[in-house]
């Protein structure tokens, strides 16, 4: 299935990202990642939305979007003009007849450990879904105690800021 990524401005305003996803439901788009944060300026947030689907669904969904008043603009991110990445914070436990792989694995993809201890290690790693999703998947050869990771986030290539773009989508 086709996908997405949506970043969205808005007013920082309570209930906000209530009004947002739940405009994702109504019009029966799954939402497969989600993150919010302040920008540059304290009375605007940032809502990247990755989703499935696509088409004219994917065009009302925009234009619904857009008649929500808390809402300032919207702009479809396109993979090849983005930077795009995401944190991820696993922890496996530390077992000395696998102690040397998990750090090579760790060091292969780029992780760091930022915490140790005899029952456990916690790595940290920043990439793109697919790189995370890799180090994950070798991870699983190890006991995998917890994974959390982040929504993505995504900026656009080039020195024109989002709010300032005159096409739409």
């Amino acid at each position: 299935m086709t996908g997405f990524t949506l970043a969205i401005l808005v007013k920082n305003e309570f209930g906000v990202l209530n009004r947002v996803t739940s405009m994702f439901r109504r019009r029966r788009f799954n939402i497969k990642s989600l993150s919010v944060s302040v920008t540059e300026s304290t009375d605007k947030s940032r809502i990247t939305i990755a989703s499935e689907g696509g088409g004219r669904e994917k065009n009302q969904l925009i234009d619904q979007l857009y008649k929500l008043p808390v809402v300032i603009s919207i702009l479809e991110l396109d993979e090849a003009e983005s930077i795009t990445c995401e944190l991820l914070l696993l922890k496996v436990r530390n077992l000395p007849e696998f102690r040397s792989d998990v750090h090579a694995a760790a060091e292969a993809f780029g992780a760091k450990i930022v915490d140790y201890t005899r029952e456990s290690v916690v790595m940290q790693m920043v990439g793109g879904s697919r790189h995370i999703d890799a180090f994950i998947d070798v991870m699983q050869d190890y006991t995998v105690l917890e994974i959390c990771r982040t929504g993505i986030i995504s900026l656009e290539k080039g020195s024109t800021p989002m709010e300032r773009r005159t096409e739409i989508y």
